[in-house]
């Protein structure tokens, strides 16, 4: 055990954590940023950027997560490739076990994220920021006056396909089964727009067309049938849901049904000097600048916690 004590831990090096990072530097309390499993977040998955304020002609995903990566170690904060595997929340310092290596620690920002869940196919992973996304609001907008598709049959799926027909001339929403998830008044939405076609009883075999690196239509499979066909797409997008990062904490800190971190007063856990910020407690928004922001939120409350406790 490394028995220097740290100020605070930051999990994840997304736009939440690495926002944490910034703040938390800059107060000079030398953060250190674990990576986790999927360094850079959901925006290392991304290609261009339209939306986070300040960039008029866009930025890659990439690039975007490097420039805060960079401006945070200018600050003092130090970034390690390693992950938590459990964390002992009951003692002070905090604990966290890293397998090989466990750390002290007075405050703990949890900025670990959620992870879309994806098809499973190599042609879906390959085509991944080239027409297959897992958010709508970040990438439909590149689609306008294409024909697309969306997997899924929950909320999720009709939110996306509703969101996709403003760009969209046809939204096809393609589900393994004729029984739907969502709510009956997102389904009747859904059912009742003149571009969003159904498609039951279906599963994606393949994503076309990988040798292009784009995206040119979907091989499918009747589950009832058997029977395969083509169709022709410029973008499949996923509604099937997110899975939050938070195995770690269980039994540690509160979840919701789904897993998602409960927080209090913006980003407050049950645990005082645990906070959690971005996608791993955020559902609705799930945004890059919504993540920012309250990564910003969490590092002003390490910050004032630190301050109480004299340190």
């Amino acid at each position: 055990m490394d028995d220097s004590v740290r100020n605070t831990v930051i999990l994840g090096s997304g736009c939440s954590g690495l926002t944490a990072a910034i703040y938390t530097a800059r107060a000079n309390l030398k953060p250190l940023v674990l990576e986790g499993h999927e360094p850079g977040g959901q925006l290392s998955l991304t290609t261009l950027v339209e939306n986070f304020p300040g960039f008029p002609e866009g930025i890659q995903g990439p690039e975007l997560i490097e420039n805060m990566k960079k401006q945070a170690i200018r600050f003092g904060a130090e970034i390690e490739l390693k992950h938590v595997v459990s964390a002992d929340l009951k003692q002070r310092p905090f604990v966290l076990n890293l397998g090989k290596e466990t750390l002290l620690t007075r405050t703990l920002i949890i900025a670990s994220g959620a992870s879309a869940r994806w098809l499973g196919l190599p042609s879906e992973q390959a085509l991944i920021g080239y027409g297959v996304s897992s958010c709508a609001t970040c990438d439909g907008f590149f689609f306008s006056g294409k024909e697309i598709t969306v997997i899924g049959g929950g909320d999720s799926a009709m939110e996306e396909a509703l969101f996709l027909t403003r760009f969209a001339t046809k939204v096809t929403l393609i589900h393994r089964s004729e029984a739907f998830r969502a709510s009956k008044i997102m389904l009747e939405r859904a059912r009742s727009h003149e571009k969003i076609h159904f498609l039951p009883h279906t599963v994606v075999e393949e994503v076309l067309d990988v040798s292009k690196k784009e995206v040119t239509g979907l091989k499918l499979r009747n589950v009832k049938s058997g029977e395969l066909s083509t169709l022709p797409a410029s973008a499949m997008f996923l509604g099937i849901g997110h899975i939050p990062n938070t195995k770690m904490f269980d039994g540690a800190l509160e979840t919701d049904k789904d897993g998602y971190l409960v927080t209090r007063d913006y980003v407050h856990t049950k645990v005082p000097g645990v906070y959690a910020c971005g996608d791993v407690q955020d559902r609705r928004y799930r945004q890059a600048i919504t993540a920012a922001g309250t990564g910003c939120m969490a590092a002003l409350e390490v910050e004032k916690f630190l301050e109480e406790q004299g340190h």
